[in-house]
């Protein structure tokens, strides 16, 4: 028997939104901020007897440490998601994670505290990646489960914009942090971006406390809950165990849909800060600016793209942007080493707003539905992040090995992101078009 849910309230559904974006927005803030400052400070504050190159390998590497406790949360939160309720798992997320990114920016260096600097440094990177694990799932679906039918992926693609909201504001922060002395910038001023984060994290947590549970999970999962306790001769099997068994083809197909949104993004905003300044004497300020300009371009083609997939479907959407992705791979590496600002922005507009973002975009949407309703949580959170590892986390290590200690191997990284390209292509292919599938319908649970 299908729920029937309650009519949808516009304005309710745009303050789920808001309270989600600013989640995403701190989401990312606190990943990013951390990828910015392992590229510019942290091989000088926290490896510094390690050489300049070994050094950033090294503070990278923390930068990939924190993707693999992403799957654990995942896993964690969204099986508590499925089983107690979007919101309540959404506001221990939220305070996990946030104050783990201020505790790091409270760490003492290596010259402070020797070699517990780094050992404390990659513990809470730990924390931060277990919470940011069950953080996107539980905050996009909120939104996909209080958002109108025909509408959803319109709605939860603006919580996905919380990556473009969290540049912007490193970008800005990062401004007035360039412009202390490097004595400055390594004993204080890189602490000041990490502590920040108090201000998302406050304003967020108030905003997210007046939230209702979704009318799927009131409606469907939560009695469905019920149902199984009351029935003790038939033992239920949990969400976890149940993606692994009877979805783990969505699960493969969400790893490979990842990797031409998440290679080229963290190739552009954490990798490409560090390759332009070393090897090609670019101003930090310079590749600063080019991702502001497309970080705000993005709320633009984040709302074209989910439109349009409410209308015509995720897969053609999807498959648009991998393709971008995949011919733009060394045209970007031409207009980087041009030198030229105007060309330089000109290739992150066409790799991020209109390649990364059209995948972007519509993923919130596209990963949930393939799930059915008491396990939505847990597979999509699950499945983003175990991709997460593979796809994201470790593109600056990969792509910083590839490089080479002079660059002068870019073609290699070129290369890296085509076949991440090809990898979401073959997903798109072999995926199912879910964007007219009942959010109420839930899956088959008992052994």
């Amino acid at each position: 028997m299908v729920a029937t849910l309650p009519k949808t309230d516009l304005r309710y559904t745009w303050k789920v939104t808001a309270s989600s974006f600013l989640g995403n927005t701190l989401e990312y803030y606190d990943f990013l901020v951390y990828g910015t400052a392992a590229a510019v400070v942290f091989p000088k504050v926290f490896f510094p007897d390690a050489g300049g190159f070994v050094a950033t390998l090294s503070a990278f590497g923390t930068f990939a440490v924190g993707f693999l406790a992403r799957p654990l949360g995942g896993l964690f939160f969204g099986n508590r998601g499925d089983r107690h309720g979007r919101k309540s798992t959404l506001m221990v997320t939220l305070v996990v994670m946030g104050l783990s990114t201020i505790l790091i920016g409270l760490l003492p260096g290596y010259a402070a505290i020797g070699i517990w600097a780094p050992i404390l440094l990659v513990a809470l990177r730990l924390v931060q990646g277990f919470a940011v694990g069950g953080e996107w799932g539980g905050s996009m679906i909120i939104v996909l489960e209080s958002a109108p039918p025909n509408r959803r992926g319109f709605f939860s693609a603006w919580p996905n914009t919380g990556g473009f909201s969290a540049q912007i504001l490193i970008t800005a922060v990062f401004a007035y942090v360039y412009t202390l002395s490097e004595e400055q910038l390594l004993s204080w001023g890189w602490r000041i971006p990490f502590l920040l984060s108090a201000v998302v994290l406050v304003v967020t947590y108030w905003m997210r406390r007046s939230l209702h549970e979704t009318p799927v999970f009131t409606k469907a999962v939560a009695p469905a809950e019920q149902e199984k306790g009351a029935e003790p001769d038939r033992p239920a099997r949990g969400p976890i165990r149940t993606i692994f068994v009877d979805d783990w083809r969505n699960l493969l197909l969400i790893i490979g849909l990842r990797f031409a949104e998440s290679v080229p993004y963290f190739l552009l905003t954490v990798f490409a800060l560090s390759y332009g300044a070393s090897a090609l004497g670019l101003e930090k300020s310079q590749l600063n600016n080019a991702i502001l300009i497309a970080a705000v371009l993005s709320f633009v083609s984040h709302g074209v793209f989910a439109a349009i997939s409410d209308r015509i479907g995720r897969r053609p959407v999807y498959l648009f942007g991998a393709v971008v992705v995949f011919v733009m791979a060394f045209p970007f590496f031409a207009l980087l080493h041009s030198g030229s600002f105007a060309l330089i922005v000109l290739g992150y507009v066409l790799v991020l707003n209109l390649g990364h973002n059209a995948i972007n975009a519509i993923q919130p949407a596209f990963f949930a539905e393939l799930f059915p309703a008491d396990r939505r949580y847990t597979g999509a959170a699950a499945g983003r992040e175990i991709a997460s590892v593979f796809a994201g986390g470790l593109t600056p290590f990969v792509a910083t090995a590839l490089a080479g200690e002079d660059g002068t191997r870019w073609p290699l990284v070129a290369g890296y992101v085509m076949i991440g390209a090809l990898i979401t292509m073959f997903a798109v292919y072999k995926a199912p078009e879910p964007f007219r599938r009942d959010l109420t319908a839930t899956g088959k649970t008992v052994r």
